[in-house]
Parts: structure tokens; sequence; C-alpha cells
């Protein structure tokens, strides 16, 4: 049965009620309503007295159901904004979220002030929204690209192409919890946004995480610290003398991280908080005995 725009609009927010609560649920209908016509939220504004085509009514019908059963709106939309970056998503990465800005924001505030042309490791990059946002904001910055997963880096070398950063942007498999390789080099810096849920947590993930994002960059170990214990031993020699190690690191893991840091010859420069006031990222900065 075909129906006004309008109509679609109104009952497709109802139904997302219970899902996204009254205040997202009418933009995420309306997100869904322009993927499923294809045309703008301002055309479906203008046209909301003109009746949708079967087609249309079919395609918004079944975005519902998967989001009923607890599918994020990401992975259904095909894309997801970070930093002010639209980013390709699939299900092969995480979904960028806010709490990853403070790691980005904290990365970026240091990167500005390094020598000409640095050299950025984003390590676990996933999508590559924090190696993107760098480079989106430091002009001259050189940017690498890892992850192990061939998947992710499809994802993110799409990203790159996405937003025409081919010439500063590289992508490369690299296994975080093995040696550096030594065709990496050196580099000013290095972030990363590693696997930190614990095994304990990892039984307890709500569905939309649980059956929908990749558990290889979720899960951290038994206490959810291997991939800060492995990258901080590990990467140190990818530094520069006097380089800096950024990390997101998840709820009342921060005095954890800092001890492995200062255990692996770095000196904590600053701790942030997210935009919940949780506290979420560190840079430490690596001081090489002479």
């Amino acid at each position: 049965m075909v129906k006004k725009y309008s109509e679609l609009y109104r009952e497709t927010r109802k139904a997302l009620i219970p899902i996204d609560g009254p205040v997202q649920a009418g933009a995420t209908a309306r997100e869904l309503l322009v993927l499923a016509s294809g045309k703008t939220a301002a055309e479906l504004l203008a046209d909301g007295e003109k009746y949708a085509d079967a087609s249309v009514c079919m395609a918004l019908e079944k975005y519902v159901e998967r989001m009923e059963k607890g599918e994020p709106l990401a992975y259904i939309l095909g894309e997801w904004e970070f930093y002010g970056l639209k980013l390709h998503v699939t299900p092969d990465v995480l979904i960028p979220r806010d709490d990853t800005v403070a790691v980005a924001e904290i990365a970026i505030r240091q990167a500005l002030f390094l020598d000409q042309n640095p050299r950025i490791l984003d390590l676990c990059t996933g999508s590559g929204c924090i190696g993107l946002a760098i480079a989106s904001r430091v002009k001259d910055a050189k940017v690498t690209l890892a992850d192990l997963s061939r998947e992710a880096l499809a994802v993110a070398k799409k990203n790159v192409q996405l937003h025409h950063m081919t010439g500063r942007v590289s992508c490369v498999q690299v296994d975080a919890l093995a040696e550096a390789p030594a065709f990496l080099g050196q580099f000013d810096m290095i972030v990363s946004n590693p696997p930190y849920i614990d095994a304990k947590d990892m039984q307890e993930l709500e569905v939309s995480v649980k059956d929908y994002e990749p558990h290889m960059a979720l899960a951290g170990g038994e206490d959810g610290l291997d991939f800060y214990r492995a990258i901080t031993a590990n990467f140190r020699h990818a530094l520069k003398p006097g380089g800096y190690l950024c990390y997101e690191f998840g709820e009342e893991q921060g005095d954890d991280v800092c001890d492995i840091l200062a255990a692996n010859g770095f000196t904590v420069r600053k701790r942030v908080k997210d935009y919940c006031g949780t506290e979420r990222a560190v840079i430490a900065q690596y001081c090489v005995e002479e």
C-alpha cells in the first residue's frame, strides 16, 4: 500500500520511539526515509503530501525491522560522521563514537607543534577515523593507518579515497600485538584506540554491539589491557626520541594504562575526559636515556 511521505515519516518515527527514544526517533526516521527514497531531507519536506512508490515503502519497512532487531543505524546507512568527516562504515569496523573525539583532539593539539611534515601512525585504525581526523587538521602530516584486519583496511582505504587524502595517508597491515615491523620506520606520534573491553564485560555487551560490531576490535583480553602492554613495549622503538604515544582507554582504565606507559619509559603529559566527563585518553612522551 502506497503512502504519503509525511505519513511514512510519522509512522516510522512512532515505530522508532521504543528504540531511539522520543527525541532521537524523529531524526532517525528522517535519515531512513532519505535512504529509502533517495531524496534529500529538504525534498522530503517539500514533497510531504506526495505519494511514495511501493518500493520506497518496502525499503523503509525493512530498515525499521533491522533497527528493531538491534542493528545500529550506522551500518544500515553505511556511513557515519566523525570529527566533521563523513565516513564509510561496515560491520567490519567499529562505528566511530563521540568518546573517541577525546584522543583525536589531544593528538591533533600536539601534532600541530611537531616538526614539519610529521609522521603519525594510527594503530588499530578500523575505519581510519582518528588518523583521518588528524590528517584533516594537520595539513602537512604524513599519516599511516594500520590494522590487522584486511576487511577493516579496505574500509579505511575507501575513506582515504573519499576524502582525497591518498597523497598523505597510506594503509598497511600490522599486528599490534607483535613487534613493530622494521619497514614502518619511526614516527613522531603513534595514536591508538585499541580493543580494551575485558573478558567479563565482553559477555555483557548490549545486542547492538555484541551481535553487530567486530569482536576483534573490542576484546582486550582478560583484564582489557593486553593491547596496551603489547603496543607500549613493542612500538616504543617505532617512535623517534621524544615522540608521543596517545591512547584511548575504557572507563577506570586510566591509572593502569599510565602505569604501563611509565614502566616502558614514557612520561605522561596529559589525561583528558570525553564529552560525558569520563576520563578517556592520555598522551605520553617517550624519553630515551642517553
